[in-house]
């Protein structure tokens, strides 16, 4: 483990030692007698849904003030990153998975075991909020998966039946090369993606990214193999994009000027694409991910599946008013609250359905998200992974553009992994 933190450490800062005296707010009782907590997070679209949370425990703690402060997803962990090494972390933080680890397995967040329910929250709630010790250093805040967006107008100029859960990657490659044939428009649209791509395929298929202790990766197994060959091998279809062109726009853009039928796209983006975009009200549309026809193991169905958290520093000066907050957060009348603002799903356990209410407004059908989470894998996650990730990145976009074969490309990959995740 001394290994594993020196190697987070360095990949956190570029080296620079991160110490927690007195880490985390710097928010004491004021001169009007209030406790100011400032929480920061990412999203400018989740801001209402946060503030109603604060407004909801600040009206029953009147001497509690929470400011909601928020940057984009570059700035924040840039601000983040420096707040933590100067000791001033804001209150109370969103933490990402692809961050937790560097974090939490660094002393730098807070234990917050012992204000979660945790019969509450799935284990893969509960799991993207710990660190490597197996405690909690977040209270849940959402879950999500990923789902098939089309556009149903271009369904109907072709004369091609919706999506539906009967789909398998062969009736996805089928509609794809109707759709073109018939309006000249991109099908599917398979791009060099993780958690949005090819992760999806791997796991449907029976085969894995990680092992089931996270220690090794699973390039080197035939399921796996069949499906990335497969994933990759969808590019050489005149009905989808090649990775020079995702370069130049991502397949959501592309699905916005409607020049592409399908996509992979996350649940938490499908209301603000909606608000955004009021034009493709009744055309966008989703369904479940197509399943594997012949998958070496399991029914063929998967859908990689995340979350946030929310978390503090380890030494916050208002650590039991910020742990109050948090756990308010964590309770069914917080996650409710988030809920119905339609701001993300709650990982709380039976509050799904709020979040498909916020849709009321909109003509589409998100129901098939919920069906997905009986079937959802957790986000593919190690503590090694900020070393790993953009070297398989690079990895697969080298196979794509035939500077490797597929299967030394592959082989790579694994090696990458392997060899990160022994640190």
């Amino acid at each position: 483990m001394k290994h594993v933190k020196q190697m987070i450490a360095a990949a956190l800062l570029g080296g620079i030692v991160l110490t927690t005296a007195g880490c985390g707010g710097g928010s004491e009782s004021s001169a009007d007698g209030k406790v100011h907590l400032t929480f920061q997070i990412w999203d400018v679209g989740q801001k209402d849904g946060m503030q109603a949370m604060c407004d909801a425990y600040t009206a029953q703690n009147p001497n509690v003030e929470i400011e909601v402060q928020v940057a984009g997803w570059n700035e924040y962990w840039t601000k983040l990153e420096a707040a933590a090494t100067g000791n001033k972390l804001p209150d109370i933080f969103w933490m990402h998975t692809n961050e937790i680890f560097k974090y939490a397995d660094n002393g730098i967040l807070a234990d917050v075991t012992d204000i979660v329910d945790q019969s509450k929250f799935s284990e893969i709630s509960l799991d993207n909020a710990k660190g490597s010790d197996g405690k909690l250093y977040g209270v849940p805040k959402d879950k999500d998966v990923i789902c098939l967006a089309y556009n149903k107008d271009m369904f109907d100029a072709a004369g091609v039946a919706y999506p539906d859960d009967t789909w398998t990657w062969d009736t996805l490659v089928e509609a794809s090369q109707k759709i073109y044939d018939a309006t000249g428009k991109y099908g599917y649209m398979a791009y060099a993606d993780d958690q949005l791509g090819y992760w999806n395929f791997v796991y449907q298929n029976g085969g894995y990214i990680l092992n089931d202790d996270k220690t090794k990766a699973g390039f080197d197994q035939p399921a796996t193999q069949e499906a990335m060959k497969f994933y990759i091998g969808l590019q050489d279809y005149e009905w989808c994009p090649d990775q020079t062109y995702f370069a130049e726009q991502a397949p959501g853009t592309a699905f916005l000027s409607e020049q592409g039928a399908m996509f992979y796209e996350g649940s938490w983006n499908l209301l603000p694409t909606l608000k955004n975009n009021p034009n493709l009200n009744g055309k966008l549309q989703i369904a479940a991910l197509p399943k594997a026809p012949n998958p070496e193991s399991g029914d063929g169905r998967a859908t990689i599946s995340n979350g946030l958290c929310y978390a503090t520093g380890a030494n916050n000066k208002n650590a039991d008013v910020v742990k109050d907050v948090l756990k308010f957060f964590g309770s069914e009348e917080g996650q409710r609250i988030q809920g119905e603002s339609g701001a993300a799903i709650p990982a709380y356990e039976g509050l799904e359905r709020t979040w498909v209410d916020a849709f009321a407004d909109y003509d589409i059908d998100v129901s098939p998200v919920l069906d997905m989470f009986d079937y959802s894998v957790q986000s593919v996650n190690n503590p090694s992974r900020p070393e790993w990730k953009t070297k398989v990145s690079d990895e697969l976009l080298k196979i794509y553009s035939d500077q490797e074969t597929i299967d030394a490309g592959l082989a790579n990959m694994q090696t990458i992994i392997d060899e990160a995740s022994a640190k």
